[in-house]
């Protein structure tokens, strides 16, 4: 396995000093965030450390000469939209852009884009079916064309009053992975697994990692807190942020040696990417270097630094 990091959590700072970093606390890879250059609309979104909509290719090529340079891989493109979402514009430009960062991997020669299935979030998973169908096979058709894999992150996105009450991400359970499988079987589709997201939705977050071994392509180090009393006063149909709270790796409720552990046993041998989405580290500059460096650090307990070059 190899140690990266969300590229996310460093928005003011340019790919090559993202990649510098990453270099010097001892990170092999970092997943690169390609949002449409613009203002971000969430926390965590909106981020372009890799613009795929430069038409002269030159920041691709700039890419591949910093991660050179740096001696550090990029372990995907990230790009977290909602493809499914009620608003046909916002579709539109989804899809659109999605199309570019499947391409610039192509071209960077990663074979790895990460995303979320999107979800009209005012509709059950039924009725938003069709609709995923639709848009996902010439997604995923495209993928092949291009050899390059999608993998989808199971965050449900139900954080926040406009993503109530089912979550702006349709991929949030092992029922829904294993339908979506047998709708588009197409080995260029899987998961960017996160297990701190069944943490919070009371789910065992070990056993898909055997069901789903041949779809992990990715995989997002986060861990959560829950708060039990918190949660026994509002239950869960409260929204999710008033039981449980993000946090760095070994702060929360996942048992890292074992996830690490289940994951070597299905042998999985990809990315495992730190997803700093701690609040308590993200007062400064520093705070968030610092996270990365705590991050890196402990999992370093549990994956060796890997001596593929």
């Amino acid at each position: 396995m190899q140690l990266g990091f969300v590229s996310a959590i460093l928005p003011d700072l340019p790919l090559s000093e993202v990649l510098r970093q990453a270099a010097r606390i001892g990170y092999e890879c970092v997943e690169v965030m390609c949002w449409p250059v613009g203002k971000a609309e969430r926390r965590y979104a909106g981020v372009t450390h890799l613009d795929v909509a430069d038409a002269s290719g030159r920041a691709l090529d700039e890419a591949g000469e910093l991660c050179a340079k740096f001696g550090v891989k990029v372990s995907g493109l990230g790009y977290y939209p909602n493809p499914l979402s009620p608003e046909p514009a916002e579709v539109q430009q989804a899809v659109q852009h999605l199309e570019l960062v499947i391409q610039a991997a192509a071209q960077l020669g990663v074979p790895q884009v990460n995303t979320f299935i999107g979800r009209d979030w005012t509709k059950s998973v039924e009725a938003n079916w069709g609709p995923f169908l639709e848009t996902w096979r010439p997604l995923i058709a495209l993928a092949e064309a291009c050899e390059v894999r999608i993998g989808i992150e199971n965050c449900p996105m139900l954080f926040t009053g406009d993503e109530w009450p089912g979550g702006k991400n349709l991929a949030v359970s092992p029922a829904i992975w294993r339908r979506m499988f047998a709708d588009i079987p197409s080995p260029n589709f899987g998961l960017n697994y996160d297990p701190s997201h069944l943490v919070w939705q009371r789910m065992d977050y070990l056993r898909p990692l055997r069901e789903f071994r041949d779809r992990l392509f990715h995989i997002h180090a986060k861990d959560v807190r829950l708060d039990k009393e918190r949660l026994d006063e509002v239950g869960i149909l409260a929204a999710p942020l008033e039981y449980h709270t993000p946090k760095l790796p070994g702060l929360g409720e996942v048992d890292w040696g074992k996830f690490i552990s289940v994951l070597g046993d299905v042998g999985y041998g990809g990315p495992v990417c730190v997803e700093v989405e701690d609040r308590a580290y993200e007062g400064s500059l520093e705070k968030r270097l610092q996270s990365l460096r705590q991050s890196h650090d402990y999992l370093r307990n549990f994956i060796p630094r890997s001596e593929v070059a």
